[in-house]
């Protein structure tokens, strides 16, 4: 197997696990009688923790000779935790086994896009391709268990989880590249505690991943709540799966078709960042009026530009920013400030939103979107020299 392929299956065993996790584990704690507020406060504590938790496990992983080493861990941790919360009971009890393994999930994804940004660097391959891949196994995740749960039972949610999860630790430790963490000898730990700070005093470093992280984060409420809304609506779990894989069917389309030639163009992230930006506020605000199903079809191909487009501009714009040695740790700062800060706070008002206003709740995540849209404008100037062609 190429590197292209090798880093493509761990993306698929990856996206596997989410692309249940992330629209089904509300319907799975919804069965284990959680209120809106229960299931938003367990959800958001894992990614209000990475605050902590994501520049450590940074530094932590940049402390090993091989990149592949802490993503084998991870994936070990993401499958205990996750399988843990099938075999316990109570909230409490819920709360700490989702804590790792949401907690490991979140961290594997930067470190993979490091090691694929290297790999794809070195042997010329696109980024988009194998990070596309795992896309697809995310829709077939989203498809197969929306027709599962037909028949199946919720616990089918979290033991598809824990097992997806072992075999990323598996194809970690046994199938990806040996690429090394620093070309020379590995930073001492406080030298890679520096190398963090650097990057947290850098203000166009951080407004710039603030606005990625506000448009990607305003999909907390989907994430958490969409199932269940649409449940309520008499749209069946069947459904949902679909209408969850066909905004990821577009996602990968933009990976695939439109990112390569958006590269030969020279359209730049700047750009990609300010469309996805505008899309995210027109798709919450019609959600936020409850649509009918017809309708909700082409809000969920928007996905391709609220999430995918926001992601690659983010991606390219922290590698562009960041100098080499500090890689791991500025991805990680960004996906800490989306897929942690940023989403954790929306994810913990979202609970509360469902309970009291329902499908209005969307309209929080429209105003959240406008920030990032509002904190972006003047990026472009900011950035100067370097995003050159933006």
């Amino acid at each position: 197997m190429t590197a292209a392929q090798r880093v493509a299956l761990q993306y698929v065993l990856l996206f596997g696990a989410s692309g249940v996790s992330l629209p089904f584990a509300g319907l799975w704690f919804r069965a284990q009688g959680l209120s809106g507020a229960e299931i938003g406060t367990l959800l958001a504590a894992p990614m209000l923790a990475r605050v902590v938790t994501g520049p450590l496990l940074a530094v932590w992983a940049d402390g090993f000779r091989r990149r592949r080493t802490p993503i084998a861990l991870l994936g070990l941790a993401m499958a205990l935790g996750y399988g843990g919360a099938g075999l316990v009971e109570g909230f409490a009890a819920w709360a700490a086994c989702w804590f790792l393994g949401a907690t490991a999930a979140a961290a594997l994804i930067p470190l993979t896009d490091v090691l694929t940004l290297r790999l794809a660097a070195r042997d010329g391959f696109s980024f988009s391709v194998p990070r596309g891949c795992g896309s697809a196994a995310f829709v077939a995740a989203n498809v197969g268990m929306g027709a599962l749960l037909l028949t199946a039972p919720v616990n089918v949610i979290i033991l598809w989880t824990a097992l997806t999860a072992l075999g990323a630790a598996a194809v970690a430790a046994f199938a990806l590249p040996p690429e090394p963490v620093a070309d020379g000898e590995v930073l001492a730990g406080l030298e890679r505690f520096r190398g963090v700070g650097r990057l947290i005093a850098d203000p166009v470093f951080m407004t710039a991943i603030f606005a990625v992280g506000a448009v990607q984060a305003a999909h907390a409420f989907q994430y958490g709540f969409s199932a269940i809304l649409w449940k309520t609506q008499g749209i069946s779990e069947a459904v949902t799966g679909q209408l969850w894989a066909f905004g990821v069917i577009v996602e990968i389309g933009l990976m695939w078709l439109f990112e390569p030639w958006r590269r030969r163009v020279g359209v730049g992230p700047w750009s990609l960042l300010m469309v996805g930006s505008a899309a995210a506020v027109l798709r919450w605000s019609a959600m936020a009026l409850a649509p009918p199903l017809w309708l909700l079809w082409p809000l969920q191909a928007l996905h391709a530009l609220t999430f995918a487009a926001t992601f690659l501009a983010g991606v390219q714009i922290v590698e562009r920013l960041a100098p080499r040695d500090s890689q791991t740790a500025a991805q990680t700062l960004g996906s800490v400030l989306s897929a942690g800060l940023l989403i954790g706070l929306a994810t913990a008002a979202s609970g509360p939103l469902y309970d009291r206003f329902g499908a209005g709740g969307y309209w929080a995540m429209a105003a959240m979107a406008a920030a990032g849209l509002i904190v972006a404008l003047p990026l472009r100037r900011r950035l100067g020299s370097a995003l050159a062609g933006a």
